[in-house]
């Protein structure tokens, strides 16, 4: 899976989200994502997590996706980083 195809498939799934996907090792297969999303309101990390394992299951069940390390944030939660 491309790193823009990982990015539309939570965009669309996750309508009103910023995500930005990085490629860790070149080989396309170990990605970090970083998605801020008004859907993770009043959710836990946990599942917020899991709502982006969920959209990525079948990439991640088909070992196109080797590794995944999450970064998820409601927009509150993002502002509230970017003014520190």
């Amino acid at each position: 899976m491309t790193i823009e195809e990982i990015r539309s498939t939570l965009e669309k799934a996750l309508p009103g989200s910023t995500v930005e996907v990085m490629d860790l090792t070149g080989g396309g297969d170990h990605f970090q994502v970083l998605v801020v999303s008004p859907a993770f309101e009043g959710k836990g990390l946990v599942d917020q997590h899991q709502m982006v394992y969920g959209v990525l299951r079948e990439a991640l069940g088909s070992e196109r996706i080797h590794a995944l390390a999450l970064k998820t944030y409601t927009p509150d939660q993002w502002q509230r980083l970017g003014s520190q």
